[in-house]
């Protein structure tokens, strides 16, 4: 078999089985950003992980943030938001503290999106510790 059309074959059969593999959680809803001050944020996310096993589940969620000063200078932040679903929970919250400026308090700052790029998840419901 040519290497081209051998890595072509691989590729196809890791595709259809990636794809078969349904994940075992997602988000409950779009992120919610709730404003505290000029520039401090707190983006939560609800996580239905009713698939999860009987030992729960624990993991990551990487997002990016893409915000703005009132002087409208623009940025992206790409961050990370540990959570844990416990046994027979079946959902849970996970809620990240930001603060988004380029002077400490300077400016007040609109928080314009937030995007999630990869929700990883293990078996067992560890509680993450920082």
């Amino acid at each position: 078999m040519k290497p081209l059309l051998r890595t072509l074959v691989l590729a196809a059969i890791a595709g259809s089985a990636t794809a078969a593999a349904a994940p075992l959680v997602s988000l409950t809803q779009s992120p919610l950003v709730i404003r505290l001050s000029k520039d401090e944020f707190r983006i939560a996310f609800g996580i239905n992980g009713e698939h999860c096993s009987a030992n729960g589940c624990h993991g990551y969620i990487r997002y990016r943030v893409h915000w703005k000063t009132e002087d409208g200078l623009t940025r992206s932040e790409v961050k990370l938001v540990d959570y844990t679903v416990f046994a027979h929970a079946g959902r849970s919250v996970a809620v990240d503290r930001q603060y988004f400026d380029t002077a400490e308090g300077q400016h007040t700052t609109e928080v314009v999106a937030v995007n999630v790029d990869r929700i990883t998840c293990h078996d067992g419901a560890v509680v993450a510790t920082r």
